[in-house]
């Protein structure tokens, strides 16, 4: 549970902008929607060593 301590006085928008901040940090709607598609093992795979290669390529244009 996602816990906002808001002070007497503190405005609500700051307590609200707080709450979304954490709410994003724990990752839960990033989660759900990973979960709603299922995708096979082998395709993770490849999209993280197709995202390898892209940063890398990035990294040596940036060395250039």
């Amino acid at each position: 549970m996602i816990i906002v301590p808001v002070k007497e006085g503190d405005n609500i928008e700051r307590a609200l902008k707080k709450f979304k901040r954490k709410f994003e940090k724990t990752g839960a709607v990033r989660e759900l929607r990973a979960r709603k598609n299922f995708e096979k093992p082998s395709v993770k795979k490849r999209q993280a060593k197709m995202k390898a290669i892209y940063v890398q390529h990035l990294q040596l244009q940036d060395e250039q």
